[in-house]
């Protein structure tokens, strides 16, 4: 049942703190500034991939630094934010505590508070929301972290399946703000927080039957009221959600751009799509006003990933004949943290975390005789997928002796985590042949999944095949340097199934859209589909080792329902890999693989990091030929199909 609010869920939050004064712009009555901050990563699961709290500008897959990126560069700029309104305010809206081998192991570890909330206490925070990675180990550890939070985090539609909150869903601050005349007032703002409703549907292990999600418009329109009813001037939304459409389905993944449509929000946090608001990506939607930086006339901001950008909103406030205050006017802006130094106070607070990460990242874990990389994973079968794939076939067969479905084939799915996108040219798996450490294994598998298998036919393999090969544009042929692939599409949705050989057509228009729903039904890009050299039959059942994640559906993966998985225990998949590498460190056996269907005379781009020219032989059967350096840092390459 749909939570319905009332006053007494209201929690009060006093003043963290005392502020400087400092005069404001007009109209009469009070302008404030806000700053917001939400640092993630992509969604990735990194860049438009999924997302990673990075603390400090380090890499731990790599073992070094990371300049540029992480919370202690844009610490600086909230330093710079305050200096210039001293009485700002700073949030976060969520996937601050997961995603790379520091907030991962911490949240392991229950001996000490997790460096992000410590590292949130050290820069004032004043609220935060939960992001869908907040879930992912599980609610007792994750209400177990934020009780060292310094700061209320509020989350309007989750609810334990017994009615009781699982947070508080919404806060309120009384701050005092110095207005045009020079003197401070009391403003009471509202804080409220939204996380995708589908997190049950991803955190299906930890979250079914434990609590509900409700859809992110419908909780709004009847939170939002009586979070005003209660008291607040104003209201700003952390939505951990991308700004989709402007007409938002039943519980919309990407629910923000319809959200700034709602009465009362004043201001909008968005997040998890990844992709900076307000940017040219946005551009032409008639919604968005990219110089004020609005969406249907509310102020918004999306400050990218891994610590990327720091949002502003400035808000104008003034009085009305109640003496309460409202929002005259009010934009939003981003600041890059490119070339910005990085604040040592987020370094010494978190050193000893920074240090016991260190000493797990490089311990030994087996060996490899091949060099693993992802520079061409989304166009070619990758070694580094290949090793992923046989863990985890080699996985459920194991679980699977003795019973019943051990008879049938088993196969892996497995996509590219780290293949550039938003992640930007340095956003690679690249593992050198020999002594692998730690951190290589979660350079390889960079997400806390769990193992999962399916029962699925060969005309569902083949559809899934269908879903995946979404990511490439289609070509016409003769068509010369066309892109290849559909920025907008994640590599991580890109599933490839080693040990199934087929060609992919590139002149046929995409079977699905992004959501997996059949938008081109007379389409089909999979070609001479075969297992074992014999084309597959429609009807032949297989086993098909995957994650948690997308054995939940995640992706448009459609036909991943829960009356076809197959329980084979729920092993963490890093510790599967690595398990297998300790133990075959040869290179992976060659398997049957995917092509593209050839297209005489046609030629598409291609970009990868500059670093793949080592890989190039490669791609001799595409006859690369470099065509210089993007803006973005890419090198791009002609590709002749």
């Amino acid at each position: 049942m749909p939570w319905r609010p009332s006053e007494e869920h209201i929690p009060r939050a006093s003043i963290v703190r005392r502020r400087q004064e400092k005069h404001a712009r007009t109209p009469p009555g009070a302008c404030k500034h806000l700053p917001f901050r939400p640092c993630y990563r992509p969604p990735a699961h990194s860049g438009h991939d999924r997302c990673a709290f990075a603390p400090s500008g380090y890499d731990y897959h790599t073992d070094r630094a990371a300049p540029g990126a992480g919370l202690d560069h844009v610490a600086a700029l909230i330093a710079e934010a305050r200096a210039e309104v001293p009485e700002a305010l700073l949030f976060d809206n969520g996937d601050f505590l997961q995603g790379n081998p520091l907030g991962d192991f911490a949240m392991k570890d229950t001996t000490r508070p997790h460096p992000a909330i410590t590292a949130m206490n050290c820069l004032g925070y004043d609220a935060a929301t939960l992001g869908n990675h907040e879930f992912n180990f599980g609610l007792d550890r994750l209400e177990s972290v934020i009780e060292a939070a310094r700061f209320p985090v509020v989350t309007a539609n989750v609810t334990r399946t017994s009615g009781a909150r699982l947070l508080p869903p919404f806060c309120l601050l009384e701050r005092a703000l110095t207005g045009s005349d020079g003197r401070r007032h009391p403003v009471r703002i509202g804080v409220i927080g939204f996380v995708p409703p589908q997190i049950v549907q991803w955190d299906r292990g930890f979250l079914e039957g434990v609590v509900t999600a409700q859809d992110i418009l419908e909780c709004a329109a009847v939170a939002v009221p009586v979070l005003r009813s209660a008291g607040a001037e104003i209201i700003v939304a952390l939505s951990h959600s991308g700004l989709g459409p402007a007409e938002a389905g039943a519980n919309a993944e990407h629910a923000t751009t319809a959200l700034a449509r709602i009465p009362g929000i004043d201001a909008i946090v968005a997040g998890h799509s990844h992709l900076p608001f307000p940017g040219p990506g946005y551009a032409g939607r008639p919604e968005v006003d990219l110089d004020r930086g609005q969406v249907f006339g509310t102020p918004v901001v999306l400050p990218g990933f891994n610590g990327s950008h720091l949002g502003l909103i400035d808000l104008d406030l003034a009085q009305d004949a109640r003496q309460r205050w409202h929002v005259v006017t009010g934009h939003a802006r981003l600041r890059h943290t490119v070339g910005v130094a990085p604040d040592p106070a987020i370094a010494t607070a978190i050193a000893q975390d920074h240090a016991a990460t260190l000493a797990q990242i490089r311990r030994p874990a087996g060996q490899t005789r091949t060099p693993l990389h992802s520079y061409f994973a989304t166009i070619l079968p990758s070694a580094a997928l290949a090793v992923v794939a046989e863990a985890q076939a080699d996985h459920v067969r194991q679980q699977l002796r003795g019973r019943p479905e051990a008879d049938l084939p088993v196969l892996a799915a497995v996509s590219p985590f780290k293949a550039g996108g938003r992640g930007g040219p340095g956003h690679y798996t690249d593992i050198p042949a020999g002594p692998l450490l730690l951190r290589n294994i979660a350079d390889l598998y960079v997400f806390p999944n769990t193992i999962a298998a399916l029962r699925l036919t060969g005309a569902e393999l083949a559809d899934w095949l269908e879903n995946s090969v979404g990511i490439y544009r289609q070509i016409t042929p003769g068509d010369r340097d066309t892109p290849l692939i559909d920025a907008d599409f994640p590599s991580y949705n890109h599933d490839q199934i080693p040990g199934l050989s087929y060609r992919i057509d590139l002149s046929q228009p995409a079977r699905h859209d992004r959501d997996g729903t059949v938008v081109n039904p007379g389409a089909r890009r999979i070609r001479d589909l075969c297992h074992h050299g014999r084309p597959l039959h429609p009807d032949q059942a297989f086993i098909l080792a995957t994650n948690n994640y997308r054995a939940a559906g995640c992706g448009g993966y459609t036909c991943a329902r829960p009356e076809r998985m197959v329980d084979v225990g729920h092993a963490a998949l890093r510790d599967i890999v690595l398990r297998h590498l300790a133990d075959n460190p040869r290179v992976p056996a060659s398997l049957p693989a995917f092509s593209f269907l050839p297209m005489p005379d046609t030629s598409v781009t291609y970009d990868t990091a500059p670093s793949a020219t080592a890989y190039l032989a490669e791609l001799a059967h595409l006859r690369p030929e470099a065509l210089g350096l993007t803006p973005e840092g890419f090198a791009r390459f002609r590709l002749h199909l």
